[in-house]
């Protein structure tokens, strides 16, 4: 059992008794943050512990960071012994949303040096179609053994962004939706626009109709006009707030373009700060 990336419902289906997988629920709905919750003591898949974007996988905004700072990493790697993750844990995330918050705690858990992670491939939606078990009965965890090995190196801030977008040979990737890159609109955040230079890879475009990843070798044909010419070590991925941003690093990794890095921060860090350059409209 090697997942890395993606691990399909019927492969997780058959190991769910095996003692080592630990499996979270990662709905969320940014319009109203108690839907994931409320949704997960209605019925999620068995054993699941639920991972709440705001509270688990964030720290609180400040007036200067993104709607979503990464949380220090001891806290979090504390909070994953609280749900019972063991150095050796095989971890499944999954959501109901396509897999952007289910991919934002597998970056996390490779952020503290866990590589033994997946992301459900299609998540709740395909579990359903399947007709696979779910559960009402909220786990009741152990004490884990997880020791983090912070790789601090995986995540970059507003001035390497900067630099790089300002790079021939580098790349910044903003996986926010066309309209909202290109500055016609902006829903969340107080400016709109992108980075100068940044070029759009929105997230919807990793998947197929059904809601899981594409293949591989479609999956690296996209990423690597969006690269253009740029290596997938000197390109970074960001979105509204460093969550969608983690699906493109999802699906650079499951096409084998790795070494490829986030900006937590993302556009809602960005924007607070005026002196930032902002542009509009489509990439040169």
């Amino acid at each position: 059992m090697t997942w890395r990336t993606l691990v399909s419902a019927e492969d997780l289906a058959g190991r769910l008794d095996d003692p080592r997988v630990r499996t979270f629920d990662c709905r969320f709905d940014l319009m109203r943050p108690q839907a994931g919750r409320e949704r997960y003591l209605e019925e999620h898949l068995p054993g699941a512990v639920f991972a709440d974007l705001n509270s688990d996988l964030a720290a609180p905004p400040t007036a200067v960071s993104g709607r979503h700072p990464l949380p220090d990493p001891l806290v979090f790697a504390t909070r994953l012994r609280a749900w019972g993750v063991d150095s050796d844990s095989r971890v499944v995330a999954y959501d109901d949303n396509n897999g952007m918050f289910a991919a934002r705690l597998w970056w996390m858990l490779r952020w503290l040096g866990h590589e033994a992670v997946a992301v459900l491939d299609g998540g709740m939606r395909r579990w359903q179609q399947l007709g696979l078990p779910l559960s009402e009965t909220v786990p009741v965890t152990r004490e884990g053994s997880f020791l983090a090995r912070h790789r601090p190196e995986l995540a970059v801030n507003a001035d390497t962004v900067l630099e790089s977008a300002a790079d021939p040979a580098r790349r910044v990737l903003d996986a926010r939706a066309p309209e909202r890159y290109r500055g016609e609109v902006e829903p969340i955040d107080r400016v709109a626009g992108h980075v100068p230079g940044a070029r759009n890879h929105p997230f919807s475009g990793n998947l197929a109709a059904d809601g899981r990843l594409l293949p591989p070798d479609e999956l690296r044909q996209a990423l690597l006009r969006s690269l253009d010419g740029a290596a997938p070590e000197h390109a970074i991925a960001m979105c509204g707030s460093g969550v969608t941003a983690c699906h493109v690093l999802l699906a650079m990794e499951h096409a084998g373009l790795r070494g490829a890095r986030l900006y937590p921060g993302s556009w809602s860090e960005w924007s607070r700060d005026p002196a930032r350059p902002v542009a509009s409209g489509a990439a040169p």
